[in-house]
């Protein structure tokens, strides 16, 4: 069935074709919006229930030709994002700091071999369910999405030196984190912009939802270990057996390498970054009051700083690569910690990489020139991820544009009006599944859909409950494999994955898990759970 199938480039902008198809058949139509400040100040554009109307037509014609270039003007945050992470990597690879890293865990992962109970379960198996339960988790809580593309060039090639293909290692991180995204436990940007529009308490009916996440992140595991051990038993098995030759004929890469002492860059590194991370620790210090976080997390943010000095100054004795290591570490951990405390996006991650590439390039020893070539070198690399971002990103155009989004949206509206409790919200759960393939952006659609959710729920007499369980269950399976997200796409591009291939190993289990989310949906209609 997907053995013939075209590259990717034809694949996506065959959808946009057959968009601009669908904006000559389908009406154009549009819901009239406001404005709206929710009870926890988040200013929303929401839809007025029972305002759509139809409008002039807009067909596309030579639009499918713009919207390659309004798709980049559409994703120019992700695209960008991308184009620094393959410069940052590149850079990084060059100390072989991640060999070395991934050398190292192998060798800690064979000595607790020799304890039974490691033996038994085996020390990959825990490893893959560790990162996925860990990732799942961030999934969860505070919506990890976009940040799992620099978690890529890590998980591939310990999965490849593990035996594995690089599938399992993006599994080990961007599949668990969707995973965790639909279980939704505290996600602000779908489950709590969700309920806030819906009239409801923010984060209430944890319990089930923690059973929810339970059972989902469970059976996702159990999946890709099954799968796991297929290709560990036979790695000719795995459909990306030739392309992974790219990782596979560097497995043994450390051998080569010497572990090289510390330089006179590798010293200055140290200084500058620990004078960088000291600034910003004062930093927040000053402006705490400005800042949404505890007493406890300035007294971590320290910890974390005085442990950035002393393990940086050990770690210049060691050597080079293992410098360079130390500031990957501790960039991923202050990944972490912007995300989860201060709230960064894309700009300010970007800029968090950005300085790992400048402080490993100088760690290597690299002149300014030499750094800036290597910065794009790599950039270079990941610009087929990049241009595929954009083109992706020009389905939503032609759909926008045509005017027949909102069309959809009345006739799911339409189609609901009446039904029975479960007929509704399976239609719901249905419709946000199919509409998060258009639109992957949680919080857009939590805008978008709510307000005729709650209005339908109210009529029919569904929990507005179980109508935010709809929304945030729908919105996580299809964004593990639609063109139209970027993450996606950028996690793919990093990981060297055709989209068809992962297409082809995807398709099965995004199947098993919509119809799991379904599964658990019907007894939030059907049984008095606690707070629904």
């Amino acid at each position: 069935m997907f053995k013939k199938l075209p590259h990717t480039y034809v694949i996506i902008f065959s959808l946009i074709i057959i968009s601009a198809i669908a904006t000559w058949i389908v009406p154009s139509g549009e819901f009239l919006r406001r404005e709206t400040t929710t009870e926890s100040g988040r200013v929303v554009n929401e839809i007025v229930p029972n305002s759509f109307h139809n409008v002039e037509k807009q067909p596309q014609t030579w639009e499918v030709f713009s919207a390659f270039f309004q798709g980049f003007e559409k994703a120019p945050s992700i695209i960008a994002f991308l184009l620094i992470l393959g410069g940052a990597f590149w850079i990084l690879n060059q100390t072989k700091a991640i060999d070395v890293g991934v050398e190292s865990f192998l060798g800690f992962g064979k000595k607790l071999e020799k304890f039974y109970i490691f033996r038994k379960l085996g020390v990959d198996n825990i490893t893959i369910v560790f990162v996925m339960l860990l990732f799942s988790a961030f999934g969860a809580i505070f919506g990890m999405s976009e940040e799992t593309i620099a978690f890529v060039i890590i998980f591939v090639p310990l999965a490849i030196s593990m035996g594995y293909d690089s599938i399992v290692g993006v599994c080990m991180c961007f599949l668990a984190a969707g995973l965790g995204f639909a279980g939704c436990i505290l996600n602000p940007f779908t489950l709590g912009i969700a309920q806030d529009i819906a009239g409801i308490k923010m984060f209430s009916g944890i319990e089930y939802r923690l059973v929810m996440w339970i059972i989902i992140t469970f059976i996702g595991i159990f999946y890709v270990l099954l799968y796991a051990k297929k290709i560990k038993k036979d790695p000719k098995k795995s459909i990306m057996y030739e392309e992974d030759n790219y990782w596979r004929n560097n497995e043994n890469r450390t051998d080569g390498i010497s572990m090289q002492k510390a330089n006179k860059g590798t010293k200055i590194s140290y200084i500058l970054t620990s004078i960088a991370i000291v600034i910003f620790n004062i930093y927040v210090f000053i402006n705490f009051s400005s800042f949404n976080i505890s007493e406890y997390s300035l007294v971590f943010l320290s910890l974390l700083t005085l442990c950035f000095l002393v393990f940086g100054y050990f770690s210049l004795r060691k050597s080079m690569q293992m410098f360079c290591l130390l500031i990957l570490i501790f960039t991923i951990v202050y990944l972490v910690v912007g995300v989860m405390l201060f709230e960064w996006g894309f700009t300010q991650i970007a800029a968090l990489f950005f300085a790992m590439a400048i402080a490993s390039g100088v760690a290597l020893g690299k002149t300014p020139s030499q750094i800036s070539k290597l910065f794009i070198e790599g950039a270079k690399d990941m610009l087929s991820a990049a241009l595929v971002v954009g083109l992706a990103s020009g389905i939503i155009i032609i759909l926008e544009n045509g005017k027949i989004i909102d069309t959809f949206l009345n006739a799911v509206a339409t189609s609901i009006d009446g039904a029975s409790k479960v007929e509704a919200v399976s239609l719901m759960y249905g419709f946000q599944s199919i509409l998060n393939a258009i639109i992957t952006s949680g919080t857009a659609k939590a805008a978008m859909l709510m307000p005729m959710f709650r209005e339908i729920a109210l009529l029919v007499g569904v929990p507005l409950q179980s109508a935010v369980t709809a929304f945030h269950i729908g919105d996580g399976f299809t964004n593990l494999i639609t063109p139209t997200s970027g993450v996606l796409i950028g996690v793919l591009g990093i990981a060297r994955i055709p989209y068809t291939k992962w297409v082809k190993w995807a398709w099965k289990f995004i199947l098993i898990m919509v119809i799991l989310g379904w599964l658990l949906l019907i007894p939030t209609v059907l049984f008095n759970i606690p707070n629904f």
